[in-house]
Parts: structure tokens; sequence; C-alpha cells
């Protein structure tokens, strides 16, 4: 039987071209993919793409809808609908929700309603500040019950010497490790 795992994306519309191949990779190695956005990267426009051409090609690429209301992410723990849930991208802002308990976006209630059944959360970092303020963030997870990080490391120590970003190409095995109770490593690249 496939793993049904939830593939949750936030504003780090940079990231988006990286990341959707992930998705990809992991419906060829038979998972099934619930797509999840937050409000902001389901409805936002960038410089990156129309969110409307990224919701449709998320759902081509899973054949399922992508949820992205608090309202229709609180029942993914109570029907125990996924067997993993990934946040990539994840913003800072994200992590400092995650960290402190706050339930505000469609992302932080799929993590909190996941969670509740002890299966395997996997953080894939994006952000600016990720050895700035959200460092804490990171470090205070780090050290959570069923949460594992995808491989990090700084993307431009020169121009952007506290941006952190996860080697996305590493999530299939983040993925298979967490489903067995382990962090990859090293988690710092």
């Amino acid at each position: 039987m496939n793993k049904t795992v939830g593939f949750a994306m936030c504003g780090s519309f940079c990231t988006f071209s990286k990341v959707i191949p992930q998705i990809v990779s992991l419906r060829k190695l038979n998972y099934d993919i619930i797509p999840i956005m937050s409000e902001m990267a389901y409805s936002t426009d960038t410089r990156f793409g129309k969110a409307a051409d990224f919701v449709s090609e998320i759902e081509e690429i899973t054949s399922n809808r992508v949820i992205h209301t608090i309202k229709d992410c609180e029942p993914i723990g109570p029907k125990r609908m996924l067997d993993a849930l990934i946040i990539a991208p994840c913003t800072g802002n994200t992590l400092g929700k995650l960290a402190n308990g706050i339930t505000d976006t469609a992302v932080t209630m799929a993590a909190k309603s996941h969670l509740r059944n002890k299966r395997p959360l996997l953080i894939a970092v994006s952000t600016n500040d990720g050895l700035g303020t959200s460092a804490k963030n990171i470090g205070q997870l780090l050290n959570c019950k069923n949460i594992f990080f995808v491989p990090m490391g700084q993307d431009d120590s020169s121009k952007k010497p506290n941006s952190v970003i996860a080697d996305f190409d590493r999530i299939p095995d983040t993925l298979e490790n967490a489903l067995k109770g382990r962090q990859l490593q090293p988690i710092i690249l």
C-alpha cells in the first residue's frame, strides 16, 4: 500500500521551481501526495510566476486539489490522512509559528493536526534569516519529537550571510529516513 504524504508549501516563491520537481520525484516513488499551500502561496502572483499556474501544475502532478484553508486542514489529524507531512519551502515566518505553537495558516494547522498522530513532519527551510532571528526557532524545532529537517546550508554566504536553504533534492531521502524514525545526516551542509 502506498504511503500518503502531505506536501505543504509556504511563500518562499523563489524556491517553487526547485520544490515542485520534488513533488514529481515523490510521485515517481509511488507516494500519494496531498498538496497543501499557505493562503499566501495559493493566491499571490509574484515575479516568479502566477499563483494559479503553480496551483494548476501541482494539482496535475498530484491528481489532488490543493488544500489551502485552515478549515480544510483541520481534519488531517483526526482522520489520520497522512503518513508524513513535508513543509517545503518552510519560511522563517512559518518556523516561528511552529516553534511557538501559533496556528493561523493552512500550513501551520496541517502541521498541528498531523503531529497529534506522532507521525513525521519534515521541514525544508528557506529563509533569509536562518542564521539570524530564525536560528532559535530552528534550534527549538530540532529538539522536538517527530520533527525532521531536510539537510540545509547557506545559499549565498557573501551576499546573504544569514540565509539558509534546504537541499530540496534530499527530500526523498529525508522522507525515507523520517518514516523509519531517523534524521538524515548531516543536517548542516
